[in-house]
């Protein structure tokens, strides 16, 4: 598992005053590229040490409170499910004590040809050790 945090800035959020729904999207994203640098693992690690990159094939959410301007969002993130080619990170997010939001990202496992295609592999025991 692993967590991190943003503050809400003022442009993350709508004319209600509460956080615009793309912008947790794009935290899911942001959490998963913290926890590939903490395992020191970023995309261009990943590619080198891999010869993979990390592609969404499936994304959503659940929105059960607001989050507004100033407020501290924590996240937590783990792997839910791995399957041959594919993993699934769920994600929660509250403020304080009160959920906001849940959702996930499922990933394929893609390998890089040397044309640059993208090429399904089977994800490999190291990677799903790194995550454990």
């Amino acid at each position: 598992m692993f967590e991190t945090a943003f503050t809400v800035e003022w442009g993350d959020c709508d004319e209600a005053g509460i956080v615009f729904y793309p912008n947790y999207f794009y935290w899911f994203d942001c959490t998963w590229q913290r926890w590939l640098r903490k395992l020191g693992l970023s995309q261009r690690e990943l590619k080198r040490r891999f010869n993979s990159v990390t592609p969404l094939v499936n994304v959503g959410a659940n929105f059960v409170a607001p989050a507004s301007y100033d407020d501290e969002l924590t996240i937590r993130a783990e792997v839910a499910e791995w399957q041959e080619r594919r993993f699934r990170i769920d994600y929660k997010l509250s403020v304080g004590s009160l959920q906001v939001a849940s959702g996930f990202e499922q990933r394929a496992w893609a390998s890089v040809t040397d044309t640059g295609a993208l090429r399904g592999a089977s994800v490999p025991q190291e990677f799903k050790d790194l995550l454990r």
